[in-house]
C-alpha cells in the first residue's frame, strides 16, 4: 500500500465539509417549535439546487468495511444531491477538490449517528459506502431526464483507514 495514497478518515463537521455541501443534523437548539410544542424544526439546512425535476429516491447499498480502497468518484453537474440514512449506523463520506476538472487529493469522513450530507452541485465524491448493513438511504436529487453523472477513475487505489 502507498503511504501517499492512504486517507485517514475524521470525523465528519460542518466546517470541514463546507467546500463541498451541507451536513444536516440537529445541532443546537432547533430553528422553530411546532405541532403544538413537540416537534422541534431544523429549519432550511441545505440548499437544493437542481436544474429540472428535483425527486426522492431511496437507495440501498451494501456495507464497505475499512481500509476501504476506491478508485472511483463522481460528480453531478446538473443538481445536488442530499443522502439522508435510514438508520443510525454511521456511512463513509468520500470527496475531492476539483482540480482543473478533475479530482484533487480525496478526503474522508465518518458520519455520527443523525448526519445527513447535502453534496453541492458538481462536488466530487465518492459512492455510496455504508459502514453496516442494512445501508439504506434517501437521497434526493435531480430526477429529470438526461445527462447528469460524470465519472473520474484513478489508474491506482487511494486507501481509506479509520
Amino acid at each position: 500500500m502507498d503511504d501517499n495514497r492512504i486517507i485517514r478518515a475524521e470525523p465528519l463537521t460542518a466546517e470541514a465539509f463546507a467546500p463541498w455541501g451541507e451536513v444536516l443534523e440537529t445541532t443546537g437548539e432547533p430553528d422553530r417549535i411546532i405541532n403544538e410544542g413537540r416537534c422541534g424544526r431544523w429549519h432550511d439546512r441545505a440548499r437544493l439546487d437542481v436544474e429540472g425535476r428535483a425527486g426522492i429516491s431511496i437507495f440501498r447499498s451494501q456495507k464497505v468495511a475499512m481500509p476501504y480502497a476506491f478508485r472511483l468518484v463522481e460528480r453531478h453537474p446538473l443538481g445536488s444531491q442530499a443522502f439522508l440514512p435510514m438508520t443510525e449506523h454511521p456511512f463513509l463520506v468520500i470527496v475531492a477538490p476539483d482540480e482543473g476538472g478533475q479530482p484533487g487529493r480525496p478526503r474522508a469522513f465518518v458520519t455520527e449517528p443523525g448526519q445527513g450530507i447535502n453534496l453541492a452541485r458538481g462536488a466530487w465524491h465518492g459512492v455510496l459506502t455504508p459502514l453496516a448493513d442494512p445501508g439504506l438511504f434517501v437521497v434526493v436529487d435531480r430526477c429529470a431526464e438526461g445527462p447528469n453523472l460524470e465519472e473520474y477513475r484513478w489508474d491506482q487505489d487511494w486507501t481509506v483507514v479509520a
